[in-house]
C-alpha cells in the first residue's frame, strides 16, 4: 500500500508532528510505501522517504495575499496534484494542515478519487481559535454549530480581531464546502471527547471512529527511581493549568514540584516562586530533549497534568504510564478517559486548586505504596493499550475499508 502523510510541520512541533513521523515508520515497518506532504523550513526532517513541500506561510504577516491562502491556497493545490501524480498514493492521510496547507490540497485529492483519512489532533474543525478557548483562556463552545461570529466578537484568535476574521471566514469556508462532512471519508478522533465534541458540531457519527496516539512502548522500559518530586512536562501557558499547580504545591508543606518546558506564564511563575519563598521547592527545568524527559519521568514520585482545557491525547501522559508512574490528572476531556482514577492515577476536580493539592497530598504522603500500585497498574494498562502493533491492526483496517469501498 502506498500512503501519503500529510502534516504543515515537518519537524517535531508539537504531538501532531509526533504522531505523523511515528506513523510513518510503523508504516514501513509492515511493507508499506510512504511519502510526505508538507512545508518548507529549515527545521525539517529528512525521512529519506519522498518528500514534496509547499511554501512556508508565515501567519504573523497578516497581508490580504496570506489571508487568502490561508482559506483557499491555488498553488499549494498544485503541488498536491503534482505529488498525488508522482507519488500515486492509495491512500492519502492528512493530520494537521489548515492555514498554512488549505482546504485546497482536499480538492486535489479528492479529484483524483484518493479517500482521505484525516486525524483531527485538535478542534480546529469546529473552533476557528482552534483550542475552544476564548481569549481569556476559558473554556468556550460559542461556535459550535457554525456560529463562528462569536470567534470575532470575542477576539478568541491571539486577541486579535484580523486573525479571528480570518479564522471564522476559514470556519464558514470549510462547512459551506462540507470539507469534514463529506469530503473527509474517515475522521480520527484520539478520545471519544473529540469525536463527541464532533459529532455535537453536526458531523456524521459513522464518518469518526476514536483511537488513542500510540508510541512504542519498548523505547520506556526503564529502570525506576523515585527522587520525591512532583513532575509537571508541557508548555506553561494558562490553560494548562500551571498557575494552579503552583497555588496548590504551595499549600502542600514539603512538596517539592519540577516544572519541565516553556512559555508566556514562566515569569509570572519565576515571580510567584520569588514572593512565596519557594525556590527550595519548586525548579525549573526549561525544555528537555527526550531522553531528559524520559529520565525525569522515571525519577518522579507521579506526574501531574492540570490543565482547565479540552486536552485531547497528550504524549506526555502515555509516556509516563508505560514507564510506570501514576498521573493526577484534571477530571476533564481526553485526560479522564487516559488516566483510570485510582487504578493508573488519580483525577482530581476541574479548576479545583483545593482538590488538586488534596491529591497531590496522598501521593506525597504515603510512604511510596500506592504511587506504586498505581504505577504497575498503569504501565500494564499502558502496554495493553498505546502499543504500536494493536494501533497499526487498527489504522490498516480504515485504510484497507476505504481503499476497498466498503
Amino acid at each position: 500500500m502506498r500512503v501519503l502523510l500529510v502534516n504543515k510541520f515537518h519537524y517535531l512541533k508539537g504531538g501532531s508532528e509526533k504522531y505523523y513521523f511515528e506513523l510513518g515508520k510503523l508504516l514501513k515497518e509492515h511493507g508499506h510505501e510512504v511519502a510526505y506532504f508538507s512545508m518548507k523550513n529549515e527545521k525539517n526532517i529528512n525521512t529519506g522517504d519522498k518528500e514534496y513541500f509547499v511554501e512556508e506561510l508565515d501567519l504573523n504577516t497578516g497581508s490580504k495575499l496570506k489571508a487568502l491562502d490561508v482559506i483557499y491556497s491555488k498553488e499549494n493545490k498544485k503541488k498536491m496534484k503534482e505529488a498525488l501524480e508522482d507519488f500515486k498514493p492509495d491512500i492519502v492521510h492528512i493530520n494537521n494542515f489548515q492555514r498554512q496547507l488549505s482546504a485546497s490540497i482536499i480538492d486535489a485529492i479528492k479529484e483524483k478519487n484518493i479517500p482521505i483519512v484525516f486525524t483531527a489532533h485538535d478542534v480546529q474543525a469546529i473552533c476557528p481559535a482552534i483550542t475552544m478557548i476564548d481569549n481569556n483562556k476559558e473554556i468556550c463552545e460559542k461556535c459550535i454549530g457554525g456560529k463562528y461570529s462569536n470567534c470575532i466578537r470575542k477576539k478568541c484568535n491571539k486577541g486579535s480581531t484580523l486573525k479571528s476574521i480570518i479564522g471564522a471566514l476559514e470556519g464558514y469556508y470549510y462547512r459551506n464546502k462540507k470539507i469534514y462532512t463529506k469530503k473527509i471519508d474517515k475522521i480520527i478522533t484520539p478520545t471519544s471527547f473529540y469525536k463527541n465534541k464532533l459529532i455535537q458540531d453536526g458531523i456524521d457519527e459513522k464518518r469518526i471512529v476514536d483511537i488513542h496516539n500510540f508510541i512504542n512502548t519498548e523505547d520506556y522500559q526503564v529502570e525506576l527511581e523515585d527522587d520525591e518530586y512532583a513532575l509537571y512536562l508541557g508548555r506553561l501557558s494558562k490553560e494548562k493549568g500551571i498557575l494552579n499547580l503552583i497555588q496548590a504545591i504551595k499549600n502542600i508543606e514539603n512538596g517539592i514540584l519540577y516544572i519541565a518546558g516553556d512559555g508566556p506564564e514562566k515569569e509570572n511563575i519565576e515571580k510567584f516562586i520569588k514572593d512565596n519563598k519557594l525556590e527550595g521547592r519548586i525548579k525549573l527545568l526549561g525544555f528537555l530533549n527526550k531522553e531528559q524527559v524520559t529520565d525525569t519521568i522515571r525519577k518522579s514520585k507521579f506526574v501531574v497534568v492540570p490543565s482547565i482545557w479540552y486536552e485531547n491525547c497528550p504524549y506526555s501522559i502515555l509516556e509516563t504510564l508505560t514507564i510506570g508512574k501514576p498521573v493526577i490528572g484534571s477530571n476533564i476531556a481526553g485526560i479522564a478517559e487516559l488516566v483510570k482514577d485510582n487504578k493508573t492515577g488519580l483525577l482530581f476536580k476541574y479548576n479545583s486548586i483545593e482538590d488538586l493539592s488534596k491529591k497531590m497530598n496522598v501521593l506525597f504522603n504515603d510512604d511510596n505504596k500506592l504511587a506504586m500500585k498505581l504505577g504497575r497498574s498503569a504501565k500494564e494498562n499502558a502496554i495493553k493499550e498505546f502499543n504500536r502493533e494493536n494501533y497499526y491492526h487498527k489504522i490498516i483496517k480504515i485504510y484497507e475499508s476505504l481503499i476497498n469501498k466498503e
